[in-house]
């Protein structure tokens, strides 16, 4: 898994742009949660799905962008909790144990 960090504000808007060329996935982690470390390995170990870009948000390090990425995409701040940005909106988002690769496969439509 290649993750790009997400950790400054203007990201979001770059994210938002990009996610009408590519599906972007945004993976708000919280390092103090064993739950988190969980669905996040889960996600490494899984094959990579091409043509989807993953951001890591450390949600701990980040609480602001955190409650902004969540203001601006329309989703109830969760954690572990994964967006999927397609055209400027997230079309899926999902938390905890329901967190895999296989999920965002599906709902990128790749």
């Amino acid at each position: 898994m290649n993750w790009l960090i997400l950790d400054k504000e203007p990201q979001l808007e770059e994210i938002a742009a990009a996610s009408y060329t590519l599906p972007v996935v945004i993976f708000k982690h919280s390092i103090r949660c064993s739950l988190s470390s969980v669905a996040r390995k889960r996600l490494e170990r899984s094959a990579p799905v091409p043509g989807i870009e993953f951001f890591l948000l450390d949600i701990i390090n980040h609480r602001l962008l955190s409650d902004k990425v969540a203001m601006m995409f329309g989703v109830q701040h969760e954690s572990p909790q994964i967006l999927l940005i397609r055209n400027g909106t997230c079309i899926y988002h999902d938390s905890h144990y329901a967190i895999n690769m296989e999920n965002i496969r599906s709902q990128a439509g790749v």
